[in-house]
């Protein structure tokens, strides 16, 4: 994959140091996040910069030397960014949170009922009776930025854990990674839906077209990922991502049959009804409810990743539901109707 195009300034001065154009300078980079005005959630500029930033110790960029992953300068960045994007997903999840942790129950009855009473706008239900092919090739555009990669940020709360929630991730990842089968890896499924949908199945082919938001529900996983202190909020994010998974994906399945697609191009949701039902009561129970019982004190965070992953959910759901009801393209405006078909 090769580094992304820039979307402003901050973007384009981190790329000039990762291309050896320019010396790092982070008091300038620093400077360009203060004086950015917008919600962070839809600045195309800083999501970009720090999905670039996390990009490095995932995979990495072609053009880019492996040594920026741990560049001083990047991380000062990256930390930063991150920072901004913590503030506003703990403010605007302080509701949920505080419903979740105040209400009686279990550990997976409550995540459960959060998710129920969760009325954010859902793409699931449009695609299966509404979608034209055109806006459901879009939606697996926005789709393949994590699904590509899917499993790999909840990965890193693997050697994080202990005991009983670390053994119950392991299992729930082995499935992710297709239980010893490498053309069941869930990520190669979705490729094999993207080439299904004659588009491409390489990482990071569309970064250049999702907007901000859809960067930022990425950057919130790896953010939850990276980081120690995130740990609960990494698996309450897995918890909510499984739980309100298994209704949409049969929903997709549909609306990809009713276009007329090719089998195969379903075949990815199609597992994914079964399979989340399954891994819903794996990571709400098993992981979720585990890590509480062996740290009573990791409950707020866990309520905080699961209420992150479904607001990051809805914010991409009514970006993408805006537009086409404005009979908009949902990606970026200079993606060409080609690009969008993948021709």
């Amino acid at each position: 994959m090769q580094a992304p195009r820039p979307r402003g300034p901050l973007s384009a001065l981190v790329l000039s140091w990762l291309h050896g154009q320019d010396a790092p300078s982070v008091p300038k980079a620093c400077r360009l996040v203060q004086e950015a005005s917008s919600d962070i959630i839809c600045d195309e500029d800083r999501q970009l910069t720090l999905w670039m930033l996390y990009e490095l110790h995932y995979t990495g960029f072609d053009d880019v030397d492996a040594a920026w992953e741990w560049s001083p300068e990047c991380l000062a960045v990256r930390r930063r960014l991150e920072t901004e994007l913590e503030d506003n997903l703990r403010a605007s999840t302080a509701d949920p949170v505080r419903a979740v942790c105040e209400r009686s129950g279990g550990v997976a009855e409550r995540l459960f009922d959060l998710v129920a009473r969760d009325r954010s706008p859902s793409l699931g239900p449009y695609i299966q009776r509404h979608a034209s092919r055109v806006e459901a090739i879009e939606f697996l555009i926005h789709r393949s930025i994590y699904n590509l990669k899917e499993a790999d940020p909840h990965t890193w709360a693997v050697p994080r854990l202990t005991g009983a929630p670390k053994v119950a991730l392991v299992e729930l990842q082995y499935d992710e990674y297709g239980t010893g089968d490498a053309e069941r890896l869930h990520a190669k499924m979705f490729a094999d839906t993207l080439r299904a949908c004659q588009l491409s199945s390489q990482v990071g082919a569309y970064i250049d077209v999702v907007p901000a938001v859809t960067l930022a529900l990425n950057n919130g996983l790896s953010m939850f990922g990276l980081h120690r202190r995130l740990t609960a909020a990494a698996v309450g994010h897995l918890a909510a991502f499984e739980a309100s998974s298994s209704l949409p994906s049969r929903q997709v399945a549909r609306g990809l049959r009713r276009l007329g697609f090719p089998d195969p191009a379903a075949a990815y949701f199609d597992e994914h009804v079964e399979a989340d039902a399954v891994h819903e009561q794996v990571a709400t129970r098993n992981i979720c409810a585990a890590l509480v019982a062996q740290d009573p004190q990791s409950m707020q965070t866990v309520a905080f990743g699961a209420a992150a992953c479904l607001y990051l959910d809805a914010r991409v759901a009514a970006y993408v539901l805006d537009a086409w009801a404005a009979g908009r393209s949902a990606l970026l405006p200079d993606v060409t109707q080609s690009a969008v078909l993948g021709a």
